[in-house]
């Protein structure tokens, strides 16, 4: 809290006029003051102690439930349920996520998204209950849902061409985690139980997407781009330097093109065949 030694050698708030002649106290001081104060926040805190939760991720994580509750005026057990059922869903197990169901019981689903379209996909099948648990080699997103208990989650992108070096220890007061990387970016994760309480579990969750494939528009149009712009440049090279290098040259910048893509739109052409041969 900020202060200024009065002449008595005591501390005095810092404090700002408001027009009408009242004292604010600066929205920290605030913050602060209520999760020292409240029985309910400081009871959470010593909770998600005991379940091995790190000191600085208690402070960050009650400190951002007060803030929600001081600008919404709320109370906390309405807010959020009784503490011990919070701190369960906060932190399932010392520290952890409670262990994996038996895959028998859980929804599994790999699909893939260009970057025009990534994060809003992946935050609305998030708020559906699924839970990114890697990126795999072909840049398809690895999901799994309880269908018990489905939890809301939500996704952030970040570009690492050039390395992510403290990025995950930047993000992690804030309860992200890495969830996967392809080629310059790597997506995070983080449950939205911290920010909705009880609210984040999904009563009746809707049914797995039956696409898999959510490559938007711009990316055909990008890729057929790029494909034009690479057969006139073998046509080019072949008109100046003769049928044979010109052409040969033209394949092999067009299999490199085509590569990636064909990658993806096999591979998912593939496991849908598969799928229906399975029904």
């Amino acid at each position: 809290m900020n202060g200024a030694s009065g002449v008595d050698g005591t501390s005095t708030v810092n404090e700002t006029s408001a027009v009408d002649g009242t004292s604010t106290v600066d929205g920290a001081d605030a913050v602060n003051t209520r999760y020292e104060q409240d029985s309910y926040l400081l009871d959470l805190a010593g909770r998600l102690r005991a379940r091995g939760l790190p000191a600085d991720r208690v402070e960050s994580t009650v400190a951002e439930l007060a803030a929600h509750l001081e600008e919404a005026g709320g109370d906390a057990l309405e807010e959020f349920g009784p503490a011990d059922e919070f701190a369960e869903l906060l932190v399932p197990a010392t520290g952890e996520r409670a262990p994996r169901t038996p895959a028998a019981h859980v929804e599994t689903w790999r699909w893939t998204a260009d970057i025009y379209v990534d994060e809003e996909l992946l935050n609305r099948f998030g708020d559906e209950g699924w839970e990114v648990e890697r990126v795999d080699a072909l840049g398809r997103f690895v999901s799994r849902r309880d269908p018990e208990h489905p939890q809301r989650w939500e996704y952030r992108r970040e570009l690492v061409a050039r390395g992510r070096e403290g990025l995950d220890a930047r993000l992690a007061p804030d309860g992200w985690e890495a969830c996967g990387t392809w080629l310059v970016h790597a997506w995070f994760k983080r449950p939205r139980a911290a920010s909705l309480g009880p609210g984040a579990e999904i009563a009746s969750p809707p049914p797995a997407p039956e696409r898999s494939n959510f490559l938007s528009r711009k990316f055909y149009v990008l890729a057929g781009v790029v494909l034009a712009a690479v057969t006139v440049s073998g046509i080019s090279s072949a008109l100046d330097d003769g049928a044979g290098s010109g052409l040969g040259q033209a394949a092999g910048l067009l299999v490199g093109a085509c590569v990636p893509i064909l990658l993806v739109v096999v591979g998912q052409s593939w496991r849908v065949r598969r799928d229906r041969n399975r029904t």
